[in-house]
């Protein structure tokens, strides 16, 4: 989500995200990278951490209920309402509350689209007068004013609070003194309030499917967060003390990267691996390939979270063999930020359910826009 991506692709995703850092580009992009990048800052990251385990309780309120009643939830759709709601209230502070649902229901539009759109190559604007292409515009429209909404209500605050909204507003140019128009403000809100909560809950998603498989895994993180944490609610101060629960997430991350692809245009001629790249072409990378290739991993397609736990090994292994959030300068602005929630929600939820996959077999992967897992990943929970 944050790569360069081919012309015809990018057409697409402007139609929903509008011209923010996952879409934008040259000098236009290097701004918005520099006007949002302070809000990303190790500090400010921290902050947001009660916003992420007070998801994570409200999540595990609702698990109560459905395990009494012995109902399995579908996981992908729970750590898709979790992460929505973290980067909401990051992001607006309690703005976004009363009108989550309605974000919500035309997030699934959008998303469902989205992936359609690309796997049959539909890539034509959605703009011709069918049911489908009005549901497309429909959807987009309502996110649109929702954001645009709470953007005019807080300028007319004078654009107070800590949020990451707040941030971007008081953001200014170092070279202009110029600070986000409300276009430029609603673009990069939108792009981080929907690309960024669907990769992690995706990457959560498979974290609990993983788990399930493996276990010693399981038992050991229960270990791990019993004695660091001993029933209570975990902190930003406490990530660095789970280190296997971050393991946890880095492994299901290698094995799933939901960018499984990763668009980089050639900036001059060279011959990569025997092949000749022109300038201005397009070369694809896959996180999925380099994260499983032998020459760097050991036991490349088992879950082994022990792996990150190897100080030596990463040492030796080479920089860029593992990039679930890219690399480079357009590595994805949001990569601490999300690494520190998938640490949070687990660590809280974990504690608390030992979910187990309702068919015993692990989800099969389907690779549209992110790789996800098929179906919505039904699981049973039980009380640790």
């Amino acid at each position: 989500w944050s790569s360069d991506v081919c012309s015809s692709d990018l057409r697409v995703l402007r139609r929903l995200f509008g011209n923010g850092l996952l879409t934008s580009e040259g000098s236009f992009w290097l701004r918005q990278r520099r006007l949002a990048q302070p809000a990303f800052h190790k500090e400010r990251v921290a902050a947001m951490a009660t916003a992420m385990t007070a998801a994570a309780l409200q999540t595990a309120e609702r698990w109560e209920a459905e395990t009494a009643a012995g109902r399995p939830v579908a996981m992908a759709e729970e750590m898709s309402r979790l992460t929505l709601q973290v980067v909401g209230d990051a992001l607006f502070g309690s703005a976004l509350s009363p009108r989550a649902a309605v974000v919500a229901a035309s997030w699934k539009v959008l998303n469902r689209q989205l992936v359609e759109r690309f796997a049959r190559r539909r890539l034509v604007p959605p703009i011709l007068p069918t049911r489908y292409d009005r549901a497309f515009r429909r959807a987009r429209t309502t996110l649109f004013g929702v954001v645009d909404a709470i953007i005019t209500e807080r300028r007319a605050r004078g654009g107070d609070g800590e949020d990451l909204l707040a941030m971007f507003m008081r953001a200014r140019d170092e070279d202009s003194g110029e600070r986000m128009s409300d276009a430029q403000l609603r673009d990069e809100v939108v792009t981080m309030l929907l690309a960024g909560h669907e990769t992690t809950a995706i990457a959560l998603t498979w974290a609990w499917a993983l788990l399930d498989q493996q276990r010693a895994a399981a038992a050991r993180l229960g270990e791990e967060l019993g004695r660091v944490l001993g029933g209570r609610v975990p902190t930003a101060a406490d990530v660095p003390s789970l280190p296997f629960t971050r393991a946890v997430v880095c492994e299901a991350l290698r094995l799933w990267p939901p960018a499984h692809l990763i668009n980089r245009t050639v900036r001059a001629d060279d011959v990569v691996c025997g092949f000749r790249v022109h300038r201005g072409g397009s070369i694809v990378l896959s996180p999925l390939i380099l994260h499983r290739h032998p020459a760097y991993w050991d036991r490349p397609d088992e879950f082994v979270p022990e792996r990150w736990l190897d100080a030596e090994a990463e040492k030796v292994r080479p920089r860029f063999a593992f990039i679930p959030f890219s690399a480079g300068p357009r590595q994805c602005i949001g990569n601490s930020f999300s690494m520190m929630e998938s640490v949070l929600v687990l660590a809280t939820l974990a504690q608390r359910f030992a979910p187990a996959l309702v068919d015993g077999a692990m989800p099969v992967p389907e690779y549209q826009v992110l790789a996800r897992p098929v179906g919505d990943v039904p699981m049973r929970l039980s009380r640790r």
